[in-house]
């Protein structure tokens, strides 16, 4: 029989209460018994979960997007991105987010893995996707999303990225694992789009 060799840093669930109900989040506060044998409170959010999205131009150059995000009152420079619906496979949710959010469509994808952001107080996974032969198309943006579309170099990129312009952290994670996967670290396995 496998010996758990966290039992020592596990906390369990003494009770649940759902404070807020809402149409994307859900904030949940707990009652949990630590290792120790205390009681203690754990608030969080519980998210769908999401999907972010690295498309390489056929020159190498990235498609992001700027975007004014409510909570940080500025625009924001990020790869494109978006929640995943109840029951939607994250890659089916990439390609839909991708055409809708940028009017591009792929020919090849790459899942690279899952980006957890804030994990003190949320669930959130973020499923990150290549995309690349990209073909240009109309956007279908939902009502009340208002962006813009940019190109940028890696190069140019990782410069944003060290001066504070790009602050986003899946933009960043993005970053790191394109330049990982350009550099032969990282391996990504590109499957045809369906």
């Amino acid at each position: 029989m496998p010996v758990d060799d966290d039992a020592h840093l596990r906390e369990t669930l003494v009770s649940t209460e759902l404070v807020l109900d809402g149409f994307f989040l859900k904030v949940s506060r707990d009652q949990v018994c630590l290792p120790d044998g205390a009681i203690t409170t754990r608030e969080f959010i519980r998210h769908p979960g999401a999907v972010m999205i690295i498309p390489l131009l056929d020159d190498g150059s990235l498609l992001m997007e700027r975007q004014y995000r409510y909570p940080m009152a500025q625009v924001m420079l990020e790869f494109p991105a978006g929640k995943i619906d109840a029951g939607e496979l994250p890659l089916l949710c990439a390609m839909r987010e991708l055409r809708e959010e940028t009017g591009y469509s792929a020919a090849e994808w790459a899942h690279a893995g899952v980006l957890n952001n804030a994990i003190a107080y949320s669930d959130e996974g973020i499923e990150i996707f290549f995309a690349r032969g990209l073909s240009a198309g109309a956007s279908q943006l939902d009502a009340g999303e208002f962006l813009d579309l940019v190109v940028h170099t890696a190069a140019e990129l990782d410069a944003m990225a060290a001066n504070g312009m790009v602050t986003d952290a899946k933009t960043l994670i993005g970053l790191l694992w394109l330049s990982r996967w350009q550099r032969g670290e990282w391996p990504l396995q590109w499957r045809p789009a369906v």
